[in-house]
């Protein structure tokens, strides 16, 4: 039995998770980590059957010397989400982490944390395996279309632009496409970011609106011809096996994998 801790539980993909591992034979959901105080368990809320008696705790800490979870899911915000991280390796606690927006710096620190610990953590920009698939078809495509960009469209709750998934969409074709500025040379925004971000040349849109899920394209374009992948969450039960698997696979690993893409 896998004891899972989880962070994030009250929002849209934390009570999808919250359902998924309580039914889930093999898993345990020991805790919730919660910034404020908002019941002694998660039976008590709203969100929850009452029957769902899993306490909830506002200090990492206490919640893993009185539960000691096994995993720590990840479902909050950018802005928590890397010291929760970092807490967990230190603890021996293994993240599994759906939240985006770690920098390049705090990556390398925490896959450094992880190896010294010996312990594994999994950070995945997406869990849906459709996703996944997209980027691994865009990354060949690449070898043979130079011009490319990305949409990704998402809910307008989300807090950080570009998605992960975008930005690891632009990476995994960074690696085998040369950097290349696309457009006219002589282009110019006459609205400012009307072009996207860049990335090696790339153009990455985001879109935020209410209605969408998760949903990404990415475009190629040649001459006289176009590509298009394209790949859409409908709804946030897409991305549930995705984390059941990670959950899975982390307590037999020992180091930082990023990218669902790298244990499939």
């Amino acid at each position: 039995m896998i004891k899972v801790a989880i962070a994030g539980a009250r929002g849209k993909m934390g009570i999808a998770a919250v359902h998924t591992v309580m039914k889930r034979n093999g898993l345990e959901l020991v805790a919730a980590l919660d910034y404020k105080e908002v019941g002694a368990t998660l039976g008590e809320l709203e969100l929850f059957p009452s029957d769902y008696q899993v306490p909830i705790f506002t200090s990492f800490e206490e919640l893993v010397a009185q539960t000691k979870p096994d995993v720590l899911i990840d479902l909050t915000s950018p802005q928590s989400v890397y010291e929760h991280t970092k807490q967990a390796l230190l603890h021996k606690v293994r993240p599994v982490i759906g939240t985006t927006g770690f920098t390049d710096e705090q990556l390398d620190e925490l896959t450094q944390l992880a190896q010294e610990q010996k312990v594994g953590c999994i950070i995945a920009p997406n869990f849906a395996l459709g996703a996944v698939l997209m980027m691994k078809f865009a990354k060949e495509a690449a070898k043979y279309f130079d011009d490319v960009e990305i949409i990704e469209m998402h809910h307008d709750k989300k807090l950080d632009a570009p998605s992960g998934t975008g930005v690891k969409t632009a990476q995994m074709i960074a690696e085998v496409r040369q950097v290349k500025v696309q457009g006219h040379p002589d282009e110019h925004e006459t609205i400012a970011g009307s072009r996207g971000g860049d990335f090696d040349g790339m153009r990455i849109h985001s879109v935020r609106l209410p209605g969408l899920v998760a949903h990404q394209q990415v475009l190629f374009g040649g001459e006289g011809q176009l590509l298009t992948i394209r790949h859409d969450s409908l709804n946030r039960e897409s991305f549930m096996n995705g984390i059941v698997f990670c959950v899975e696979t982390v307590v037999g690993i020992e180091h930082l994998v990023y990218g669902l893409e790298n244990i499939l």
